[in-house]
């Protein structure tokens, strides 16, 4: 299972964090967010970062220019778009030659059928709990929904994932392709419990 570390933004942490070698690595260029990265990133702290972390951009509802710009002063390799970004939004980003993850939010009155548009275009789907913020709001959803999920797309599972919560994993269908964790590791919004993360990730790829 792959794991994503989302929602970081302090230099060091970064590279504390990159120590590790998750799969897959999260930055908020969302302006509402508690995590926002911009100002606090550079294009060269990412280019440090090693080749086999997947760099992720976290938009919301943003203008396809933004993203494209963005895409290229970083060099992202991934593109989550988290709002209410149509199909044909996400066949756009795709085109940038990046992977696309279309977030869905998820409570018990999420229809999974609507997922079914963005087959084409996203590579991957990502399921949060619905709440408040886009992302970010710390509370698990009921994972015994995820059976309704009949789509073949590989997905992350994300939402108050914590070190006890996430014991429960194997026990989930369909299982995820990988889980992304954010606020559940965090001392403060932005800055990661890399002690926690390290436990996390034993436990994961044991």
């Amino acid at each position: 299972m792959k794991i994503k570390v989302c929602g970081m933004r302090d230099s060091e942490n970064i590279r504390q964090v990159a120590a590790l070698q998750p799969d897959y690595m999260g930055f908020i260029f969302y302006e509402g967010s508690k995590r926002y990265a911009e100002g606090y990133i550079t294009p060269e702290l990412l280019a440090e970062l090693p080749q086999s972390i997947n760099k992720t951009g976290v938009f919301v509802n943003a203008p396809l220019e933004s993203i494209k710009a963005t895409v290229a002063k970083y060099k992202l390799d991934a593109v989550q778009l988290h709002g209410k970004e149509s199909p044909k939004v996400c066949a756009e980003v795709k085109a940038l030659g990046v992977e696309v993850i279309k977030v869905f939010s998820v409570d018990d009155r999420f229809v999974f059928q609507n997922t079914l548009l963005y087959e084409p275009c996203a590579d991957y789907f990502l399921f949060d709990t619905k709440g408040q913020e886009y992302g970010g709001n710390g509370i698990p959803f009921d994972w015994e929904l995820l059976t309704g999920n009949l789509s073949p797309k590989p997905y992350f599972l994300s939402g108050g994932l914590n070190l006890e919560n996430v014991k429960h994993l194997p026990n989930v269908r369909p299982q995820p392709y990988a889980i992304d964790v954010n606020s559940g590791f965090e001392q403060e919004p932005g800055l990661k419990k890399v002690e926690d993360l390290k436990k996390l990730f034993e436990l994961i790829r044991s």
